[in-house]
């Protein structure tokens, strides 16, 4: 149920593995076990995010009763993955079920618009998302419940070749997660940086916080080269910002307390996801503050509620920007009878697109991959400063700059996007991120995928190991082979479960005829 509470958190990865792998070690009493188990899954799921219309596997299900029978039966992180994968597909299919069932709520939404009651709007976005949490933990709860004694049971009598079979397929499934992030990132301008990361790790050994760190300075220099600010700095038309919000104090009705709320409610903009209005009810719900403060009549309430229940996604990182310039529009639309209200929403849905291009690129493309980098690292070795480090490095920048983008929203408005266009700084950054992610991204195909070949060649005395001649070329290429086979099978639109079984028969069969261990 925590895991699945993340739609009311903000998209703060508190539902990863390599976070709730160690909370179900802590409540079973094996902290390690949850720790290295967590890590695990994390790699092999690494690349599964939601974006858009895309629903991946359920990792919350499928890693906290993975996590939970691997535990419970002394077995490790091998049955650990070979019940998190299934787990984790049906479990996508109950969800996916949730999301088609969730618009019938719909008509009551806009029924509550239509009476500009948003007492019951925001009632009723609360208590459907609720239901997903509620839904998965009680089947989670029953699951462990009625399942225990049974996978324990079975577990025990799997013979010995086919734990190492799992073992194997389980090195191999992080490839699948690499592919999904090239996916969002590579292309032939910054190929080389993922190269650069691999040769790093690969011939140099450098650890992953000294290549997040050379990536940083390398992304620093190269953006700075090529490029250039278009206007000087004495051009900008940025305002004076104040000394309490760090951002221009507007004058109106609304309060940086306003604003505040809406940020914090901000955080609930996906609890009730849908596939017809997707993130509409989140935005209404975010924005109510502030028509509460603005609008006293029921028709005001009405009108500004139903501009609000109209179809909406973006980037849940970046979606505090428009909530801010929303906020400045609705306060001049209250007090400007001229003022054309249709616009409100053609500045909503001109942004949604390009600020979730960048903001979905930069925060899963980037700081996720860096923060996974790090805490999987340590996490693999046991080390509680895993799972820490990889939510403080992830939502440190993620929380302040959403905070901040709500105030230079509403202060600023749409002068701080043009403002970013003159500087270039839009390019820069998501340039930037490509270089550093990528970099990450090959220094983990190096490092988090132990994939070798015990085969020989030769005979008697002259046998030579296979694997020996492929190092003196280059240092861990299989993984680095299967990464770009599987990333070949990506961009060709092959269905996600698919590749996950395909590299779950490779590895086990590969390792009961010999190719791999």
């Amino acid at each position: 149920m925590f895991g699945h509470s993340e739609d009311f958190l903000g998209t703060t990865l508190i539902n990863r593995p390599l976070v709730l792998g160690p909370l179900v070690g802590l409540v079973l009493g094996d902290l390690s076990q949850g720790i290295i188990i967590g890590a695990t899954l994390e790699l092999i799921f690494m690349g599964n995010i939601k974006v858009g219309a895309a629903i991946p596997p359920d990792v919350i299900t499928g890693g906290v009763l993975g996590t939970a029978f691997a535990i419970m039966s002394g077995k490790g992180p091998a049955i650990a993955l070979a019940l998190a994968v299934p787990i984790s597909i049906l479990a996508e299919m109950v969800i996916s079920g949730l999301f088609v069932f969730r618009p019938i709520f719909n008509k009551k939404f806009n029924q509550y618009a239509e009476e500009g009651d948003y007492k019951k709007i925001q009632r009723l976005h609360i208590l459907s998302g609720l239901l997903k949490p509620l839904l998965m933990g009680i089947i989670t709860f029953l699951a462990l419940q009625l399942g225990s004694d049974v996978i324990k049971s079975f577990v025990d009598t799997i013979p010995a070749w086919v734990h190492s079979g799992l073992q194997v397929a389980g090195n191999m499934l992080p490839a699948l997660g690499f592919a999904l992030l090239m996916n969002l990132m590579f292309n032939k301008k910054v190929a080389a940086y993922f190269f650069l990361g691999f040769i790093l790790t690969s011939y140099l050994k450098l650890p992953m916080i000294a290549i997040g760190g050379l990536g940083v300075i390398t992304a620093i220099i190269i953006t700075g080269i090529s490029h250039k600010e278009k206007v000087a700095g004495d051009d900008l038309d940025f305002e004076e910002p104040s000394a309490e919000t760090g951002t221009t104090k507007k004058t109106g009705k609304l309060t940086d307390s306003d604003i505040r709320k809406t940020f914090f409610r901000s955080l609930a903009l996906e609890a009730n996801f849908n596939f017809e209005t997707w993130q509409n009810t989140g935005f209404a719900f975010s924005i109510i503050p502030v028509l509460k403060k603005l609008y006293t009549t029921k028709e005001q309430m009405r009108l500004a509620l139903k501009r609000h229940l109209q179809f909406f996604n973006t980037a849940p990182h970046g979606s505090t920007l428009i909530l801010g310039i929303t906020a400045a529009m609705e306060e001049q639309n209250s007090q400007d009878k001229d003022f054309d209200a249709e616009s409100i929403n053609a500045v909503k849905l001109g942004l949604m697109g390009p600020l979730a291009g960048v903001f979905d690129s930069f925060f899963w493309g980037t700081v996720k991959v860096i923060a996974a980098g790090v805490g999987t690292s340590l996490a693999l070795k046991g080390s509680v400063l895993g799972p820490i480090l990889f939510l403080l490095i992830f939502n440190i920048p993620h929380l302040v700059l959403r905070y901040n983008l709500t105030f230079i929203g509403y202060t600023t408005g749409t002068k701080f996007l043009q403002n970013l266009a003159k500087t270039n700084l839009m390019d820069k950054l998501t340039s930037g991120a490509s270089i550093l992610g990528l970099m990450v991204v090959g220094a983990m195909t190096a490092t988090l995928m132990a994939i070798k070949t015990p085969l020989t060649i030769g005979t008697g005395e002259s046998k030579v190991a296979l694997q020996g001649i492929l190092d003196q070329i280059v240092p861990n290429m299989i993984p680095l082979a299967l990464t770009f086979l599987v990333y070949f099978f990506v961009k060709r639109n092959v269905k996600v479960t698919w590749l996950l079984l395909g590299l779950l028969v490779l590895g086990f069969v590969g390792s009961m005829i010999h190719l791999f261990n």
